[in-house]
């Protein structure tokens, strides 16, 4: 891989770990205001929906990690 490229490489996997780590911040926000809720509202369908959202937001995380362990395989080689 020629210079470029790997430039080219490395900012895509530095913009993978900042969408990881912002995905991360609004996890741990949305958790915290879950958590916050009367045990009624965590109940309720907004409470569900909450959930839903950490859910997909941990999937996000899950899929960006391997895809910086992927990156760092391909700047290795």
């Amino acid at each position: 891989m020629n210079a470029t490229r790997r430039k080219i490489l490395a900012k895509a996997l530095e913009m993978v770990t900042e969408a990881r780590e912002l995905i991360e911040q609004a996890k741990e926000g949305e958790e915290e205001a879950y958590e916050n809720m009367p045990e009624s509202l965590q109940e309720s369908e907004r409470g569900e929906t909450m959930q839903d959202y950490i859910y997909a937001m941990e999937e996000a995380i899950s899929s960006l990690e391997e895809a910086e362990e992927l990156g760092d395989q391909i700047e290795l080689n």
